[in-house]
């Protein structure tokens, strides 16, 4: 075994350093790795990913990618994320950034639409169409353009698989506004821009406006408002403390949290209507980063449901998710916070 680790930890040393200088053994140095990744321990595979991290940061965007879809396939066999998946991310922004460019440069000069990322590859052709309006920066462009497929896969692995990736994103808000950016292109970056916005570990304070009691719960890993309001459902309705009403099964609330959903996916409601401190709805199909802070916590408002709200259960993102209550709060404790709080507004 430790001669399979040595050799392996070669192997892709080899690569990287391939990738990096753009030698021609990157050819013939990937199928290898590939195969012998096959027979690798996932301590064999962590043991590499600082060194596969380097590769997708220095390597051009079309080799780098390729570095990017090993990382996120052993990432998905058991890897350390750490290393790798953040490199993927912050590598990410760039790759975006010059597809975005290439995409509109094509556009300009054309006024077609720019060349398929996965059904068609870089060509002479294609560099002379944006060299005179990208110069020097058309090559990198264009690799980028073709990459990006492969940097966003990796990503969704990433960002999907670690919270600690996730709550790495140093440049969040650039690459979440390049995703959004791109996804008109590649629309598989939408995925890419709802999973940088995940909140882990936030604090919310929930008001129930009726009886004036509040609870702070701790969220992570939800991917929409039908999640969120679910895990609150489960975490309040019924429970000692908590709001009147029935709570949804436990094997209801677990397709919301980590488990698969059964067959013939259950249609559930909504037991609630969720405002936020300024009277605004909080819609399902938003995600828990766009309820507004207030004094730095993000608050929720539990109104009666003006109408049924039904939804299938499950996640949006296949992901373990938590909603942990923390703390119950009674009317008196909660006097200061009212005046802060609107009436729920009219729908819009």
């Amino acid at each position: 075994m430790i001669f399979m680790s040595a050799a392996f930890s070669h192997v892709v040393d080899e690569l990287v350093r391939a990738a990096i200088v753009e030698d021609q053994s990157f050819s013939s140095l990937l199928p290898q790795t590939m195969r012998e990744a096959e027979a690798a321990t996932a301590a064999d595979l962590s043991a590499v990913m600082p060194r596969l991290a380097e590769g997708i940061t220095e390597a051009p965007p079309n080799l780098g990618g390729w570095l990017a879809v090993l990382g996120g396939a052993w990432i998905e066999n058991g890897a350390d994320p750490s290393a790798a998946g953040r490199a993927v991310v912050a590598r990410l922004a760039e790759v975006a950034a010059a597809a975005i460019a290439f995409g509109e440069t094509w556009e300009e000069a054309t006024g077609g639409k720019p060349p398929g990322m996965e059904d068609e590859q870089p060509s002479q052709q294609i560099f002379d169409t944006v060299r005179p309006s990208l110069g020097d920066g058309a090559v990198s462009a264009m690799m980028s353009w073709f990459a990006l497929p492969q940097f966003a896969m990796a990503a969704t692995t990433a960002l999907t698989m670690s919270p600690g990736v996730r709550a790495g994103v140093e440049e969040r808000d650039l690459t979440a506004y390049a995703a959004e950016r791109v996804s008109k292109y590649l629309p598989q970056m939408e995925h890419v821009r709802d999973l940088l916005r995940v909140l882990d570990g936030e604090r919310l304070l929930v008001l129930d406006r009726a009886s004036r009691k509040g609870w702070t719960v701790s969220i992570s890993g939800i991917g929409d408002n039908f999640q969120l309001h679910m895990l609150l459902a489960g975490a309040l309705a019924g429970r000692p403390g908590g709001m009147p009403g029935t709570p949804p099964e436990p094997e209801i609330i677990a397709c919301f949290l980590d488990t698969d959903v059964p067959p013939g996916r259950p249609v559930v409601s909504s037991p609630w209507n969720l405002v936020d401190a300024h009277g605004a709805w909080i819609y399902n199909e938003g995600v828990p980063a766009d309820v507004p802070a207030v004094n730095g916590t993000r608050v929720i408002v539990l109104d009666p449901p003006p109408y049924t709200r039904s939804f299938p259960a499950g996640r949006r993102f296949h992901m373990p998710a938590a909603l942990k209550l923390e703390g119950v709060h009674l009317p008196e404790d909660l006097a200061g916070w009212w005046p802060h709080i609107a009436p729920a507004a009219a729908p819009h």
